[in-house]
């Protein structure tokens, strides 16, 4: 009897425990946003992360065409993403963040495909696809589109949304674990939360980091010397094209709608406050 209810006491301990040292990787794994300062969950290392990123990045261009880089459009590219990874790197240091600022190692990439679509991965991969730019139309509607999503992955969303993924499915552990004990799992999740999974879909982006990702890339495209107005006529064009049947996969996770323009207009005032 007294050694049952030993027992008994003994696994409530073990369970408070685990919730406790639970609680503690979660408070710990919090970090802010830029701009929002929202706090956060991230219970992945970002080097780590950022060597998943490179990885994957590189088998992808290795698996798709990648328009030469004397194409004046694969020019227009890297111009515009040079531009905007400066202004990342004088944003950050400006506001006491130069640590994040040395995260990035930037390349620019615009692959051949019909798809509407953009993505960026950890430590500054980037991939623009051709069918994009009959919506950008032109290098600051390019801006737009290059600004937001190097703001997903400034502010570390991808991290945010693969941290709490791998909670639900493994419990807390580490992505060295995670990789060891099922790594094609945690491939796909690290796809999926980055917007670059062919075939296994998208980890959509929560409303509140997409209002994070244009606020923050308007601030980006203004100080790369950018119209951050444009970001308004841009989404406006897009919500227009996405009312038909077919939803391009570059608006698959994004809540274009009229309140996210609307936040836009309003968060204007503020944004050009860093326009050169």
């Amino acid at each position: 009897m007294f050694c049952y209810l030993d027992e008994i006491q003994y696994n409530v301990k073990i369970n408070r425990a685990i919730i406790l040292l639970t609680c503690l990787v979660i408070w710990t794994a919090c970090a802010r946003v830029p701009v929002s300062g929202r706090r956060q969950f991230q219970m992945l290392p970002e080097g780590m992360v950022g060597n998943m990123a490179t990885a994957n990045y590189q088998a992808f261009m290795e698996e798709h065409p990648v328009v030469p880089s004397g194409d004046p459009r694969a020019e227009m590219v890297h111009r515009t993403g040079d531009r905007i990874a400066n202004a990342v790197v004088e944003y950050l240091e400006n506001s006491g963040q130069a640590k994040r600022a040395r995260e990035f190692n930037w390349e620019f990439n615009l692959v051949e495909s019909e798809q509407v679509n953009a993505w960026a991965m950890p430590g500054g991969k980037v991939a623009i696809f051709t069918g994009i730019l009959d919506m950008t139309r032109d290098e600051e509607g390019l801006a737009v589109v290059m600004a937001h999503e190097i703001a997903h992955a400034v502010a570390r969303h991808g991290n945010e949304r693969m941290s709490q993924q791998l909670l639900i499915m493994m419990g807390a552990v580490s992505l060295d674990v995670a990789l060891r004990e099922k790594p094609e799992m945690t491939r796909d999740v690290f796809l999926m939360a980055y917007g670059a999974g062919s075939t296994v879909g998208s980890l959509a982006y929560s409303r509140q980091h997409e209002y994070e990702a244009d606020a923050l890339g308007m601030v980006f495209m203004a100080m790369a010397g950018y119209d951050p107005s444009r970001t308004i006529t841009f989404w406006e064009r897009m919500l227009e094209y996405s009312g038909g049947s077919n939803t391009p996969q570059f608006l698959s996770t994004h809540p274009s709608n009229e309140a996210r323009i609307q936040a836009a207009k309003d968060y204007l005032p503020e944004a050009m406050k860093y326009y050169n």
